[in-house]
């Protein structure tokens, strides 16, 4: 009876871990399974919401349906997931597939149709449950690079009923890792108002010192009152050198769990919070990618578990202490991070750098920022703080803090440009100025008279630019006046160096054609297997127009057999 019974809790406690189906699914492709990106990694102002399933550096790699189903949803966009198939199985998961390069033949001629039908390259439909079923590795589509990929891979994912995504590893399919996770800092915040780390009143970068067997060793540190730690850690599988995210993070304080944040699921209406969970400010001037290991107020992520007290630790005068990290990766691997913390009240060395502005942001409330002819309008609760925010206006350009701070929403920008000429206005836009040459990124802006908006959520210089310039549109290999009738594909590159392609239209014989936009590569192709005109002698007619609406017309006569 004994035995049963730990046998029945062993196996209770297994499935309360993993209650996900483990042999319903097969694998997305007839390949090893090798990845690029792990669930929940973090990314820029999102966590990563599937695997991203290496394809051998090329394209074309059949992808298989996991399960029976249907297709339950078909997009395709220039940018994000790129052409993707969503498919909706009977025990409630749905399968997402995307950056492919096209779908196979039935899908593509049912989208195909429909793209012609209404004249648009980007399109997403979704299908009822009897038009195109699937079953069990059925081919439905070739990996590719489309959308905002940077490089051939399967973006693949499992979404329950709700439409959040799951980690895909826990039904089941497999990935060779032995290797544990790898910590490349680790910091130290004071918190409370009397809290100090080694006699600083600042957070502290603390010295990592690498262990034999892989776990590390923090440098002792002196602390007093409420503070709180933050580690930047990787994980890489056997087969592959991507800096990959890891599974589950857990501190203890000593020798009792203190805080637990585990990345089996999430809902796309929280990934915005990544940057509560990341040290924003070291991420945008360092690059580096801090998880704090406490909870801060306004923080709606439920990836936290097990934590006591938020994660923060309280340091009493005259103790000794040991806090402890340990990070996870999916195998199972786990890295250590040891820290021996000595209490002790002293007076601290330096104070905070509190910069007093005239402008201050209650995160609580709608604020309102205006001078001259600009007007900021954050809603309320665009802020997870309130703060003391840098607001000045010269002429048209507006500093409007560093973009230091995390949003949550988006907020507007106003400008009231009656002092241009009409005939000015139209070339005219807002644009945030990036990188260390302060290049005018255009912003997306609404005209409505002399009034210019832009929405937007993130902080910095903006200003008032000009885009005289029109795209440009060149042929690929081939001319005005050729024999096109070995071809398969029709090429044309186009390009706006200012604010970028807003549109474009194509037509042979004055037909719309169906032409693929690829932003990375700038190319435009038409597929002569679409047969949209038989002719003989064609007229090809190609309209690119950029954000401001400067406009460039290419035409062309050619000739197939």
């Amino acid at each position: 009876m004994r035995i049963f019974l730990l046998f029945f809790l062993f196996t209770a406690t297994v499935f309360s871990q993993n209650p996900y189906p483990q042999d319903y699914f097969s694998s997305p492709l007839a390949i090893p399974i090798i990845l690029s990106g792990t669930f929940a990694e973090l990314r820029s102002n999102h966590f990563h919401s599937g695997l991203d399933i290496k394809t051998k550096q090329v394209q074309g790699q059949k992808v298989l349906a996991i399960a029976d189903g249907y297709i339950s949803r078909i997009k395709i966009a220039h940018y994000g997931y790129g052409k993707a198939l969503y498919i909706t199985h009977p025990n409630g998961y749905t399968s997402v597939y995307a950056h492919l390069q096209n779908f196979s033949p039935e899908i593509e001629a049912y989208i195909k149709k429909l793209q012609y039908e209404r004249e648009s390259f980007e399109i997403q439909v979704f299908p009822t449950p009897t038009e195109l079923p699937i079953i069990n590795t059925q081919l439905i589509a070739y990996s590719g690079n489309t959308g905002s990929s940077g490089g051939p891979h399967l973006h693949f994912e499992i979404r329950d009923n709700n439409e959040r995504p799951i980690n895909p590893l826990l039904f089941g399919i497999d990935v060779q890792d032995n290797t544990k996770p790898l910590v490349s800092n680790v910091y130290a915040y004071p918190i409370s108002d009397d809290a100090h780390i080694n006699g600083s009143v600042k957070k502290q970068k603390l010295r990592i010192i690498p262990q034999k067997d892989g776990d590390y060793k923090v440098e002792n540190i002196t602390a007093f009152g409420k503070i709180g730690f933050a580690v930047e850690t990787i994980d890489r599988q056997d087969l592959a050198a991507n800096k990959n995210g890891v599974y589950n993070i857990q501190s203890f304080f000593n020798g009792a769990q203190h805080f637990e944040i585990d990345f089996r699921r999430f809902s796309f209406a929280e990934t915005n919070h990544i940057n509560r969970l990341v040290d924003y400010e070291v991420y945008k001037n360092e690059k580096d990618k801090l998880q704090k290991l406490f909870i801060e107020s306004n923080n709606p992520l439920s990836l936290y578990t097990n934590s006591i007290d938020d994660g923060y630790v309280t340091i009493a005068d005259s103790t000794a202490s040991i806090y402890k990290i340990e990070i996870r990766d999916f195998k199972n691997n786990i890295t250590a991070v040891n820290l021996e913390i000595k209490g002790l009240d002293t007076v601290p060395t330096d104070s905070l750098d509190l910069k007093i502005t005239p402008h201050y942001i209650l995160a609580n409330q709608e604020n309102i920022l205006e001078k001259d002819n600009i007007k900021v309008e954050f809603p309320r609760e665009s802020f997870y703080d309130s703060f003391f925010i840098d607001f000045k206006v010269e002429n048209d350009t507006l500093i409007l803090h560093e973009p230091i701070i995390p949003l949550k929403k988006y907020f507007s920008i106003t400008y009231n440009l009656e002092q241009y000429k009409a005939e000015d206005l139209k070339q005219l836009y807002i644009a945030r100025l990036v990188g260390w040459n302060d290049f005018p990124s255009y912003s997306n802006t609404i005209k409505k008279g002399t009034t210019f908006t832009t929405r937007t959520k993130n902080l910095g210089t903006y200003v008032i630019a000009i885009d005289d310039d029109a795209p440009t549109i060149a042929p690929i290999r081939f001319k005005d006046g050729a024999w096109l009738s070995k071809y398969r594909y029709l090429k044309l590159k186009i390009n706006d160096k200012t604010t970028g392609i807003s549109n474009y239209r194509a037509t042979i014989n004055d037909h719309w054609v169906l032409m693929e936009y690829d932003y990375k590569t700038k190319l435009l192709t038409y597929d002569f297997n679409d047969a949209v005109s038989k002719a003989t002698k064609n007229n090809l007619k190609v309209i690119v127009t950029d954000n401001v609406g400067n406009s460039t017309t290419f035409e062309a006569t050619f000739y197939r057999k």
